[in-house]
């Protein structure tokens, strides 16, 4: 796998994200998955995500079985500073109405790990 940051797009054609191999990171550079050789993609916490397709966007079915079981993640990545630009997104594969993106749909699923830490003076 590449060492060079692959860019993620969603299909709107926002830039979601970037791989850098095994690790996700979100579009500011904060690390929110990883990827299995076969392209199945975890959240930092070790939740079945979906799957990267051809174009490189991270898919799942909308109404997803959860017979996968939860994977231990990789140790958490270096900082990652996003690059600058990025090339132009390719013109994206029409989705069947069960299969979402996730960047764009369903961003949620994959949190950073500090997403659910508190501060004490929030409570």
């Amino acid at each position: 796998m590449p060492t060079s940051p692959i860019p993620l797009y969603t299909t709107s054609g926002a830039t979601g994200g970037f791989l850098i191999y095994p690790y996700i990171f979100n579009a500011v550079g904060e690390w929110i998955g990883w990827a299995t050789l076969d392209k199945q993609v975890y959240s930092v916490f070790g939740q079945y995500v979906g799957w990267f397709s051809q174009d490189w966007r991270i898919l799942r079915r909308r109404a997803e079985e959860f017979d996968h079981p939860q994977r231990t993640p990789p140790p958490a990545p270096a900082r990652f500073i996003p690059p600058a630009t990025v090339p132009l997104p390719p013109l994206m594969a029409e989705l069947k109405y069960e299969t979402v993106d996730v960047l764009d749909e369903m961003p949620d699923i994959m949190p950073t790990l500090d997403a659910f830490a508190f501060s004490d003076d929030e409570g």
